[in-house]
């Protein structure tokens, strides 16, 4: 009988640890769960630059606080990109539809806001996504000499921004990762939003194809 009962202890005991360690694990995603959208959220610290950039994307609040920066002095210039025409543009132009690009949207933003056109460049060969903008921002940094450019983007996106930096450019250049806080997102309650759910599962898969070595090839925005 005290063996039996000793038997039972033991697998109670057993059961009670299972059980900790179970709640432990609920716990922790819980958490996880509710930290991921500030998590995702990693501006760095505004330094003087040789250029402040503009990610396509999230019209207009990225121009907005690119040419709220230009207005502070922290670069003289501002850069933007050409994005590649797509099924889209090629369907406007087949209806006669006038239909601007982002890059022209974003310069009426700027200059709008007090940003000289001669501020402001689009640069050359158009792009199709972050990598491809990263890649080009290194290389016109590198031809004129400048060692960082203030890169523009969304909250949820500047982890993955700076991931991809790190991972195809390198510490040099430097990028600076900033975002417009008056963009409409709650990283905080970002399952609260559907903007903000598909924002959040996009940058974590982003994240994913990142650190496998771009295995899925990122289509155009």
């Amino acid at each position: 009988m005290l063996g039996l009962k000793g038997t039972r202890q033991r697998t109670g005991r057993r059961w009670l640890i299972l059980l900790a360690v179970l709640a432990l694990l609920a716990g922790s995603a819980f958490w996880a769960f509710r930290k991921v959208g500030r998590w995702l959220v990693a501006p760095d610290a505004l330094q003087h630059a040789r250029a402040i950039v503009v990610l396509s994307g999230r019209l207009p609040f990225r121009a907005m606080e690119a040419a709220d920066l230009y207005r502070q002095g922290w670069a003289p210039e501002v850069w933007l990109f050409r994005d590649e025409t797509d099924e889209a543009d090629a369907a406007f132009a087949r209806l006669g539809i006038p239909h601007p690009s982002e890059e022209e949207y974003d310069q009426q933003v700027l200059m709008r806001l007090g940003v000289p056109a001669a501020a402001i460049r689009i640069l050359e060969p158009p792009t199709t996504n972050t990598v491809s903008e990263a890649k080009l921002i290194a290389e016109e940094l590198r031809r004129q000499g400048g060692d960082k450019a203030i890169l523009m983007t969304s909250p949820l996106h500047t982890r993955r921004v700076k991931t991809i930096w790190r991972l195809v450019v390198g510490d040099h250049p430097q990028a600076i990762l900033r975002y417009d806080s008056s963009e409409p997102s709650d990283p905080d309650h970002w399952w609260r939003a559907t903007q903000d759910v598909e924002a959040v599962v996009h940058e974590l898969l982003g994240l994913v194809n990142a650190y496998l070595g771009f295995v899925a090839e990122p289509r155009k925005r």
